[in-house]
């Protein structure tokens, strides 16, 4: 096995043999450093982690190798390019990523029999919708970012591998690096108010949950092709909503102003509206979804943010 795999020894049994030998790519991102943090509830998989140094999950040789020396039978993608706004000036790197990457470990679980998650996003649609969007609702991305992950989805469902699913997710925040959480968290240390906008609505998604149900769900994925599914947590909340309750469960007096999406201008146009419906992966997987504040208010208590 690689070095950067997680071995979950079964002493009293030295026999053991792996249901799931499991690549999770993106290791320095939130996603993946959930999946290390709770892969020890999960003796059943044996996560091999990557990042960029050690897998280039651009070159499909190397992806390939990695996966016949390690064993590997899924492949859990949380690589991805998410600089919004930086997107727009590294269009090449952003699609190299979000679209070339997922090709290649579309084409190698195809090939290889093996399983392939893959996690995508609310910013594939255009956020003009006042209801829930449902897995079948047309993506109109707004953004070289969104364009870039709807890129990789189509690539995947083109190249179809059995038993492989795209989960898309929105408004992720755990307490590795950086998410709207942590940067609300550090500038009410230097900062007496701060300005949210109040016009965007979404739901907030605890990565911790997302990786939860991701290892969950993995042995009960069977399908002959490429299945999507909305993931984030239960309840919808603008981005001033959100602040609001992190400061109200933290105790934090800093006054939060509510301001239109106009007065804070961005690069990139951010989806007015991109609440998730997530009835088709509570369903098929026999799912309860936690509300977002209870699961904020969980990550504040017991994972300590």
């Amino acid at each position: 096995m690689d070095s950067h795999c997680l071995k979950l020894l079964n002493i009293s049994n030295p026999q053991t043999i792996w249901m799931n030998n499991v690549l999770v790519t993106g290791l320095e991102g939130q996603l993946a450093s959930e999946l290390k943090d709770i892969a020890f509830d999960f003796p059943e998989h044996n996560l091999c982690f990557t990042n960029r140094i050690n897998l280039d999950i651009t070159d499909h040789s190397a992806v390939k190798d990695f996966v016949e020396s390690n064993n590997i039978n899924a492949i859990i993608n949380c690589a991805a390019y998410t600089a919004v706004d930086t997107a727009a000036s590294e269009p090449e790197l952003a699609d190299a990523i979000n679209h070339l990457a997922v090709a290649n470990f579309s084409k190698i679980a195809k090939d290889k029999n093996i399983k392939l998650v893959h996690i995508s996003t609310d910013y594939v649609f255009d956020g003009t919708q006042n209801k829930p969007y449902m897995e079948n609702d047309t993506p109109n991305p707004q953004s070289i970012y969104g364009q870039t992950k709807l890129d990789g989805e189509l690539a995947m469902q083109k190249i179809n591998p059995a038993n492989s699913i795209i989960i898309r997710t929105s408004w992720l925040y755990s307490k590795f690096g950086n998410n709207f959480v942590n940067t609300l968290l550090k500038l009410s240390e230097s900062r007496n108010e701060i300005s949210v906008v109040s016009d965007q609505i979404g739901s907030p998604t605890s990565a911790v949950d997302l990786a939860v149900t991701i290892l969950t769900i993995l042995p009960k994925i069977k399908n002959k092709s490429v299945e999507i599914y909305h993931y984030s947590n239960a309840g919808l909340c603008s981005w001033y909503d959100f602040a609001l309750e992190v400061f109200r469960i933290k105790n934090i007096k800093t006054l939060v102003n509510a301001v239109k999406s106009s007065e804070f201008p961005t690069l990139v146009k951010r989806p007015t509206y991109s609440v998730l419906d997530k009835s088709k992966i509570k369903t098929c997987f026999d799912l309860e979804i936690p509300s977002w504040k209870a699961s904020l208010s969980f990550a504040f208590e017991s994972i300590k943010i």
